[in-house]
């Protein structure tokens, strides 16, 4: 697989940064202006707070497949590049070039749960998964308290309450816990070791 992939000075890589993954298919013969095209597109994004690093891959199986990547801090400044007037502009000046089939974006632990045959080979060279087992260690350090504080605060007050409903009750009340508070705290300050 053909690749360009420009990483940014900053070595900082926590669990909110967010890459997305664009697939897109090249029309015969101009390759050339789809790589320009693509680099002038890196080139704004650059200009961007936030930006990361981006790049292309080609596909090994179809040389006409792309996909291109590019990484920001947060989702906020991610989305502040892909609403912008300029980037707007630039996918304009692309029409004819390339047609876009797919897209991805990860952050956090999300990207985890995602079936790998599902993602495009340019978010796997940027950044793989942690391992399973730091993934299930750190699952583990948020859920375990979690589950203790719902035990003690809900569930003990449950009396005559029948088992199946105390566990509904439970997980009603620690799963979007564990989801958009726990875990992204969690992995934040794991970030290094989750690498």
């Amino acid at each position: 697989m053909a690749e360009h992939i420009e990483q940014s000075a900053d070595p900082e890589h926590t669990a909110e940064h967010v890459t997305t993954s664009v697939a897109r298919r090249i029309e015969a013969g101009r390759e050339h202006d789809f790589l320009a095209w693509t680099d002038a597109g890196m080139a704004l994004a650059r200009t961007f707070p936030g930006f990361l690093g981006g790049g292309w891959l080609r596909s090994a199986q179809d040389s006409s497949d792309y996909y291109v990547v590019y990484r920001f801090d947060n989702e906020a400044q991610m989305d502040d590049w892909v609403r912008s007037p300029v980037r707007r502009a630039w996918l304009s000046r692309g029409e004819g070039v390339a047609v876009e089939s797919a897209v991805h974006r990860l952050s956090g632990i999300e990207g985890w749960f995602e079936p790998q045959s599902t993602l495009t080979n340019a978010v796997r060279v940027v950044g793989a998964p942690p391992a399973r087992w730091k993934q299930a260690i750190t699952i583990w350090l948020g859920f375990f308290p979690l589950s203790l504080l719902i035990n003690f605060a809900v569930v003990a007050h449950l009396d005559g309450v029948p088992l199946v409903l105390k566990t509904l009750i439970a997980t009603l009340i620690n799963t979007p816990l564990m989801v958009y508070l726990v875990l992204p705290w969690i992995t934040a300050r794991l970030s290094r070791w989750l690498r």
